[in-house]
């Protein structure tokens, strides 16, 4: 289902981008890897089995962003899937976060997808077809301490998300939004550098692969949403019902910073 479908992926030098490209190729894709650390883009092609490409981009630049997709629909004429993975994320008391952390957060997190998903609509609606998976979180659902600023991008996410999906059902285009929890890959780096809160979360960490695995099926399956792990879904479900009896609850374990 996947052979020969050009997959875009915003950040790929690392992480989730780099192991789907990876499990991509193996399925018949072509990723394409995109992100700012050229050199590991560079390693990460080479080790991919099968076809394959790398750009350089910076998804806050948004004549780069630009440049890129056309580059990339000059070699292959077409992007199949737009993966918008692009993010980071710090935990930091609002109070000692400044506006601009909240800027930057924001400007990556929520409008790099905003400008690679501008640059990449056309094409599909010239196309009449195409999938944009934009990666989100649960905290796009669920709010914690020391996340204000990473929990506001990812509502905006999901907003973005959920309104695109409607805008885009008659041109035959798919908007789906995954919605992980805490990952074991190098995003904790920055966000936790204590590793306090990898240490209280460590029981509910999801290894890469598994994620990697059900953002590919959600790609071929087209689903709407996925929410991850699977006891999530039910959790996220229970608190849009019971969203204050859960804070009360439950606010001291998600707090766990």
């Amino acid at each position: 289902m996947l052979r020969g479908k050009v997959i875009f992926i915003s950040g790929a030098s690392s992480g989730i981008g780099a192991l789907m490209a990876r499990m991509l190729a193996e399925r018949g894709a072509i990723p394409v890897l995109t992100g700012r650390n050229i050199s590991k883009l560079k390693e990460i092609s080479a080790a991919i089995k099968g076809k394959s490409s790398f750009y350089q981009m910076d998804v806050t630049d948004n004549e780069q962003v630009k440049r890129t997709v056309e580059a990339v629909i000059a070699e292959y004429g077409k992007i199949d899937v737009l993966l918008n993975n692009a993010g980071y994320g710090k935990f930091e008391n609002f109070m000692s976060m400044n506006v601009e952390s909240f800027e930057q957060m924001m400007d990556t997190n929520y409008l790099g997808i905003v400008r690679c998903t501008k640059a990449v609509v056309p094409h599909m609606v010239k196309q009449g077809s195409g999938h944009i998976v934009n990666i989100a979180s649960l905290a796009g659902k669920i709010g914690t301490a020391k996340s204000t600023s990473y929990t506001a991008t990812k509502h905006a996410v999901l907003g973005f998300t959920n309104a695109l999906r409607m805008e885009l059902r008659e041109q035959g285009i798919q908007v789906s939004a995954v919605n992980p929890g805490p990952i074991d890959t190098p995003f904790f780096s920055l966000a936790d550098p204590s590793g306090s809160y990898v240490k209280n979360v460590n029981w509910f960490m999801m290894k890469p692969e598994y994620v990697v695995k059900k953002i590919i099926r959600l790609i071929e399956r087209r689903k709407a949403e996925l929410d991850l792990p699977k006891t999530a879904a039910f959790g996220i479900k229970l608190y849009q019902m019971l969203p204050r009896t859960i804070d009360r609850l439950f606010g001291g374990m998600l707090n766990r910073k």
